[in-house]
């Protein structure tokens, strides 16, 4: 399946809805880019995770949410 698709003034480029649906791809989700030298073209990889649940007995604040998030999107990078 292939798409055209233009490259904006930031370098940015979407992908087609028809090909988001095919890999089940959502807004939020993290990709790997990957520049194949061999074939001379870039692909895009999802990356599937793992859910994180957290059990609470206490309230938390924006900020301790916050470096969840941070924590977590740290931990994709250095993985990935």
């Amino acid at each position: 399946m292939e798409q055209i698709v233009k490259v904006t003034r930031n370098f940015q480029v979407t992908i087609p809805a028809v090909i988001r649906d095919k890999i089940g791809l959502k807004e939020g989700d993290i990709v790997k880019v990957i520049y194949d030298e061999r074939e001379g073209v870039i692909k895009i990889v999802p990356i599937k995770r793992k859910r994180t649940t957290i059990k609470l007995g206490k309230s938390i604040s924006v900020e301790e949410i916050e470096e969840a998030i941070e924590g977590m999107m740290s931990e994709a990078v250095t993985r990935y």
